[in-house]
């Protein structure tokens, strides 16, 4: 018997496969690029328009120094969030704990009268306590991260209201205390390198430490990294001890800025830090926190509302307009991810 003809449908060309995959091999690397870097080109592009729009006033380094010194707070919450992120734990009681810090430097050295070192020795032991109690209570008891520290930034906020009675305060603050946000080193603001350095500080403990890898390895899969022998419990302790830290940090920044104190200062920053930590984990590192990713979110967002502020944008629009570059971000990175 004759042997059958082969079917055409049934086989395939060599040279089809080998141009099938070359048409892939591009693809792949645009969605990997997009992935990576497609939220870092539109911060750039966003630089380059506001620079065409308003080359007078945007495009100066009077205007980039401004951009950076409003965006330090933020900053400084933002890459000490990105720690617990990293451990897929959630912190929102920051904004609670930068107003305590406002109230408690405030009722220790102007109605109590301490020395403002003494103030500032007082909050970092609270904010540690805090952040003992916060992780305490997510990796020992077993307690929602989320709820914990949402109830927690109630208390803190109670604590802060028992300590100021909400009276706005703007005298009584040492001009060597205020000088440590309005002084300058080299004729950059102290605000600046204080972000710089605990940013720097945050990412080596990250992605240079035993440590860091640790905690990559929690947000992984926390039950393996603990058979693996990990410290699970301790280093949440530690990520919750971290936020307490720089939300510290920035309630003594905000009131030696200010020279004064006025309630509820640190409900601001919650969202924004949340959103630059998520606009982060959509570059670099698609779908991971990461330190670079979360400075690049935090520049975003810092001149995107500079930007529409002085093309004289009302406030809703530019609430709007942050929070559809936002959802467009992320949206931007997943389509990248899914077509790898």
């Amino acid at each position: 018997m004759a042997d059958a003809a082969p079917n055409p449908t049934e086989t395939s060309s060599p040279d089809l496969e080998g141009g099938a995959a070359a048409t892939e091999l591009p693809s792949r690397g645009r969605s990997q690029f997009v992935s990576k870097y497609g939220l870092l080109v539109a911060f750039f592009l966003t630089i380059v328009v506001f620079c065409l729009l308003r080359p007078e006033s945007f495009a100066t380094g009077r205007n980039l120094e401004s951009i950076l010194t409003l965006a330090a707070p933020s900053l400084i919450i933002a890459v000490g969030l990105t720690v617990v992120l990293v451990m897929q734990d959630f912190d929102l009681s920051f904004g609670a704990m930068i107003g305590l810090s406002t109230g408690v430097l405030t009722a220790f050295t102007v109605t109590f009268g301490w020395p403002w070192q003494m103030s500032l020795l007082a909050l970092i032991a609270i904010a540690i306590l805090v952040g003992v109690a916060n992780g305490y209570m997510v990796a020992y008891l077993g307690g929602s991260s989320f709820i914990i520290t949402l109830a927690m930034g109630t208390i803190l906020t109670g604590v802060e209201y028992a300590l100021t009675k909400q009276d706005t305060v703007f005298t009584g603050f040492p001009e060597s205390f205020t000088a440590i946000a309005t002084g300058t080193v080299l004729g950059v603001s102290n605000l600046i390198w204080l972000a710089a350095v605990i940013a720097a500080l945050i990412w080596l403990l990250l992605d240079r430490t035993e440590i860091g890898r640790y905690m990559y390895a929690i947000g992984g899969n926390a039950e393996a990294a603990r058979l693996s022998g990990v410290r699970v419990r301790q280093l949440r302790v530690l990520g919750f001890i971290i936020v307490a830290l720089t939300a510290a940090v920035v309630g003594m920044l905000l009131t030696a800025q200010a020279a004064g104190y006025s309630p509820n200062g640190g409900v601001a920053y919650l969202l924004p830090a949340f959103a630059a930590a998520f606009l982060g984990a959509a570059v670099f590192r698609p779908g991971e926190f990461n330190v670079p990713g979360t400075i690049v979110g935090v520049l975003f967002l810092g001149v995107i509302q500079t930007g529409l502020i002085m093309l004289d944008f009302e406030t809703y629009v530019i609430n709007l307009v942050q929070g559809g570059i936002l959802i467009a971000a992320v949206l931007i990175s997943r389509i990248g991810q899914q077509s790898q």
